[in-house]
């Protein structure tokens, strides 16, 4: 199979994960049935875990590993999940995306990556402390269309 990612970008992703500092564990999870991107979006994944040793990919079925898609809120599909890893320990973040990440959600993609790494957001104090004096849950979602 071609490969989605050509050198040029291949080589640009390396250079941004030199900035890597920990693991990071990306979650794909798919489905044979009714996914039209899917195949390409675990294409996209793998090559991207193939840059760096500290990228690991995990691949899941929605139906199959209905408890792990739960365990991380996955409800359609195809979706990224984007942790830190500490050892064997998977640390959710609360980074997901729904449906392949291509044109302006690649960088986003692989900035996440990066953040994820550094298990930091870049957040100021002021910000970080209003979140820290939420009393109820927030789901925060953006969605974007191509263009």
């Amino acid at each position: 199979m071609e490969k989605v990612l050509n050198e040029q970008i291949t080589k640009q992703i390396r250079e941004v994960f030199a900035e890597l500092t920990q693991p990071v564990q990306i979650l794909f999870f798919g489905s044979d049935e009714n996914c039209e991107y899917c195949g390409q979006t675990k294409q996209l994944l793998n090559e991207i875990s193939e840059i760096d040793e500290k990228v690991n990919l995990s691949i899941y079925d929605l139906k199959k590993d209905a408890d792990t898609a739960a365990q991380y809120n996955v409800e359609k599909v195809p979706a990224i999940v984007i942790a830190s890893k500490n050892g064997e320990q998977i640390i959710d973040l609360g980074i997901q995306f729904s449906g392949i990440p291509s044109g302006y959600e690649f960088s986003t993609l692989i900035n996440d990556i990066v953040i994820a790494s550094k298990q930091d957001s870049g957040l100021g104090a002021a910000t970080r402390e209003y979140l820290k004096n939420l009393t109820q849950p927030l789901l925060l979602q953006v969605f974007v269309t191509p263009t």
